[in-house]
C-alpha cells in the first residue's frame, strides 16, 4: 500500500500495524529481563507497579510517537521539518537514529548469542546434561555460555548472522519485509511461550512460582524498585529512539492511535507475564535464583529443561521463540537509520541497509566482544558493551523520551494534534484527547525527569 500524497509505502491494514509496532516492542527485554527485574523488585508489587507506569508514560510517549510520524510521513529526523519546528527539537530524530544503532552494536551481538543456543540446541549439544549430576551439568553450560559470548570466532560469526537476517527482511520493504514477517512471526512467538506456559504449569514449583508474579508483596516494593518499573516501562515499549516515529510514518489514515497504542502496551506486557509464567515455576521447582539475570537464559533454561519429558523440544522452541523476539524488535532498531538514509541522504533502499548494517558490524565486531580489537578497552569504568548500553538507555531515551513529550504537549499545535488524533474527525475521542494532553504535559515529564536522574546518579533512592 503506497501513501498518495507522497508515494510513500505504508502498512498494508490496523492489524500489520498491530504486529509490527508490538514486533517493536516485544524484544529479549521481555523473555530475560522483565522475568529477572521481577525477581529483583518484589514479584508482583513490581507487576503492578510496572502496569501503572505503562499508563503514565508508555501510552503517553507512544501516542506522541505516532503522530508526529504518522502526520508528517518522515523519518524521526525529517519529521520535525515537516511540523516546521525550530532546528533545536531535530536533536529528537538524530538521538533517536543515533541510539538505534548505538543498541544495535551490542544487541546483535546478545541476539547473536541466541542464534547459537538455536544452533546447539538442534544440534543436541544439550543432551548430555540429563546424565549429568547437577553440579557436572551446571559447570557445562556455564562452559558452553562462555564459549558463545567470549570465543575468538563463534561470537563473531553469530554476530554477522543476525544482522545478514534482519537486513535481508529489511531490504524487501515496508509491506513485503517488516510486515510479512511481523504477520507471520509474532502469532508463532505467543503459540510458543504458551507451549512452554503449559509445561511449566505441571511441575511442582507452579504454585509457588506464580504466586511469586502474581500476588503483590508490597513491603519488598522499594522508591528504587518503582523506578525501576517506569523505566522498563519506557524502554522496554521502544520508546525515545525513532522507532515508533519511524513506524508510526507507516501507518495507514484510519489507524487509531490510542488503541493502538493501547493494544502494543498490552500484549506487551501480556508477552511478559507469560515469560513469567514459563520461567518462575520451573526456578521454584528446581530451587534457583528468581533474580539469577541473563544467566536465567543462557546457564539455567538448558540445564532446567534438560531434567524435563522432551526437554530437548522445548530448548529447541524456547530460543526459536527468544530468536523471534529478538528478530522483531531488531527489524524496528534498523529501520530508523535506514529510513533516514532514504530520505534526508536521498540513498536507495538498498544502500541504506547495506550502509546501516555495515555501520553496525564494524562498529559492533571492532568493540563489543571481550577477544575484539578494542574488547579491552575501558571508558569510565564500562566496556563498549556497557558502554554503548548505558548510554543509549540511560542518557539518550530518557532525554528523547522528555524532548518528545514536550514538544507534543506544548510545542505542537493542538487543533493540528487534535485533528491527528481524532482521524479528522471521525473518532469521538475530544475527552480522550484533552485527558492525554495534561497527562503528556504535567504528569510524563515529571516522572522522566527523575527517572533520568536516578539513571545518571544525581538522585538516588
Amino acid at each position: 500500500m503506497v501513501d498518495n500524497k507522497n508515494n510513500r509505502e505504508t502498512f498494508s491494514s490496523g492489524l500489520a500495524v498491530f504486529f509490527a509496532t508490538l514486533g517493536s516492542a516485544v524484544g529479549l527485554g521481555n523473555i530475560w529481563k522483565f522475568p529477572y527485574m521481577v525477581g529483583e523488585n518484589g514479584g508482583g508489587a513490581f507487576v503492578l507497579t510496572y502496569f501503572i507506569c505503562v499508563l503514565l508514560v508508555g501510552i503517553p510517549v507512544a501516542v506522541s510517537e505516532f503522530y508526529i510520524g504518522r502526520s508528517t510521513r518522515k523519518n524521526a529526523v525529517g519529521a520535525f521539518d515537516v511540523l516546521k519546528a525550530k532546528p533545536f527539537w531535530k536533536s529528537i530524530g538524530y538521538m533517536g537514529v543515533l541510539s538505534a544503532l548505538f543498541i544495535m552494536f551490542f544487541y546483535s551481538s546478545v541476539a547473536g548469542w541466541v542464534f547459537s543456543y538455536v544452533f546447539k540446541a538442534i544440534k543436541g549439544d544439550f543432551l548430555s546434561l540429563a546424565s549429568l549430576s547437577m553440579e557436572e551439568a551446571a559447570v557445562n553450560v556455564s562452559s558452553q555460555f562462555d564459549i558463545a559470548v567470549g570465543g575468538s570466532v563463534s561470537p563473531f560469526v553469530w554476530q554477522i548472522t543476525a544482522v545478514a537476517i534482519v537486513s535481508i527482511i529489511i531490504l524487501a520493504g515496508v509491506k513485503k519485509g517488516i510486515e510479512r514477517i511481523t504477520k507471520t512471526l509474532l502469532p508463532l512467538l505467543f503459540i510458543l511461550i504458551i507451549i512452554c506456559c503449559i509445561r511449566a504449569l505441571t511441575l511442582e514449583g507452579a504454585r509457588q512460582g506464580l504466586s511469586f508474579l502474581f500476588r503483590p508483596d508490597f513491603s519488598k516494593l522499594s522508591a528504587s524498585a518503582v523506578l525501576s518499573a517506569l523505566g522498563l516501562a519506557f524502554f522496554k515499549l521502544s520508546l525515545g529512539m525513532g522507532t515508533m516515529i519511524t513506524y508510526g510514518s507507516y501507518f495507514t489514515e484510519k489507524d487509531n492511535l490510542f488503541a493502538t497504542s493501547a493494544r502494543v502496551a498490552l500484549s506487551d506486557s501480556i508477552v511478559s507475564l507469560l515469560a513469567g509464567t514459563a520461567i518462575f515455576p520451573v526456578v521454584f521447582t528446581f530451587g534457583m535464583e528468581p533474580g539469577a539475570g541473563p544467566g536465567l537464559l543462557f546457564k539455567t533454561i538448558p540445564l532446567v529443561f534438560s531434567k524435563i519429558p522432551f526437554g530437548n523440544l522445548l530448548l529447541i522452541a524456547f530460543f526459536i521463540l527468544t530468536s523471534i523476539a529478538a528478530t522483531t524488535a531488531m527489524l524496528s532498531l534498523v529501520e530508523v537509520p535506514v529510513a533516514f538514509f532514504i530520505e534526508e541522504k536521498g540513498m536507495s533502499r538498498n544502500k541504506a541497509v547495506i550502509l546501516t548494517s555495515a555501520l553496525i558490524l564494524i562498529i559492533g565486531l571492532l568493540t563489543v566482544h571481550p577477544k575484539s580489537v578494542f574488547g579491552n578497552v575501558v571508558i569510565a569504568g564500562k566496556g563498549f558493551f556497557d558502554l554503548f548500553d548505558y548510554l543509549s538507555s540511560n542518557i539518550m531515551l530518557p532525554i528523547g523520551g522528555l524532548l518528545i513529550s514536550i514538544f507534543v504537549g506544548y510545542v505542537t499545535n493542538k487543533d493540528h494534534l487534535s485533528k491527528e488524533l481524532s482521524n479528522n474527525g471521525t473518532l469521538n475521542n475530544k475527552g480522550m484527547i484533552k485527558f492525554f494532553i495534561n497527562v503528556l504535559r504535567y504528569l510524563t515529564p515529571a516522572l522522566l525527569v527523575i527517572v533520568f536522574l536516578n539513571s545518571i546518579g544525581i538522585i538516588n533512592f
